[in-house]
């Protein structure tokens, strides 16, 4: 099974704005895009698992027309804040990477 990295053309995280991180996956293809989104191999349990969160915040948005998904989050800490460790949000997609996919 290939992990996200080998199927995809862009993988990113970055705030949308203070309280949020956004994530987005661009696929090289869209037949890839297709299998991985109807698979449903990245959902809402598992960025829940993987961020600590509540399934019920992570918002996850297909969009065909890119082939690419997009994940949004609530951040864990605002951007900025004396505790904020990733202030732009760029260094939070590394788990994503390593998903496996079909």
């Amino acid at each position: 099974m290939p992990k996200l990295w080998q199927v995809t053309k862009l993988i990113r995280s970055k705030n949308a704005g203070p309280f949020e991180l956004t994530f987005d996956v661009i696929f090289k293809d869209h037949a890839t895009y297709e299998k991985v989104r109807d698979a449903k191999s990245i959902n809402a349990a598992w960025f829940a698992k993987t961020y600590r969160l509540p399934p019920e915040v992570v918002v996850i948005i297909n969009y065909d027309a890119a082939s690419a998904i997009k994940i949004t989050i609530p951040r864990p800490t605002i951007s900025g804040d004396i505790n904020d460790t990733d202030v732009y949000g760029g260094q939070q997609y590394g788990p994503l990477v390593e998903l496996d996919v079909p």
